[in-house]
């Protein structure tokens, strides 16, 4: 079974141990050993003697899936009804599309606090280039900074509040 750049893990139906699976997508054993608590990623077989957990090719799938819908997002109580097949496709696609929006809101914050950096970054230059700079303490240097980062922060407060009332 391919899995990851190709990568070649099963051969006439072995078994591997869970600390190998572990390795291979980058995950702790303790991370498995919760999913198992929870119910989601079940070892096909338990060693009685030493406590061994062996996952077959079909474990590998789930907990790949199980890996790709956290890292969406998802969280373990989620990810456990969607995999048992307990989520309807319209809920499916609704929860789906609520991750959808949060990554979006996310990456608009992130853009937001990237312009604020911007900004400030163009604030600085200006003031340096408009000379003094250099003569400055590193104390004075400092307060400039935060000058400039509050006078960021007024400015949208203003333009919040502004458009809040339009």
């Amino acid at each position: 079974m391919p899995l990851r750049g190709g990568m070649e893990i099963f051969m006439d139906g072995e078994l591997m141990l869970i600390g190998e699976i572990a390795e291979f997508f980058g995950v702790s054993r303790k991370a498995i050993r919760l999913y198992e608590k929870k119910g989601i990623l079940k070892p096909v077989k338990v060693d009685p003697q030493n406590g061994y957990r062996y996952y077959s090719a079909d474990q590998v799938r789930q907990l790949s899936a199980l890996l790709e819908l956290k890292a969406l997002g998802f969280s373990l109580d989620e990810i456990k009804t969607v995999l048992e097949g307990g989520m309807p496709p319209e809920e499916l696609l609704r929860a789906m599309e609520r991750k959808r929006r949060a990554w979006q809101e996310a990456m608009d914050a992130a853009g937001y606090k990237m312009e604020c950096l911007e900004n400030i970054m163009r604030n600085m230059e200006s003031s340096r280039a408009a000379g003094g700079y250099e003569e400055m303490s590193e104390q004075e240097r400092a307060w400039m900074l935060v000058k400039m980062v509050c006078v960021e922060e007024v400015r949208t407060q203003k333009a919040l509040s502004e458009a809040l009332w339009l």
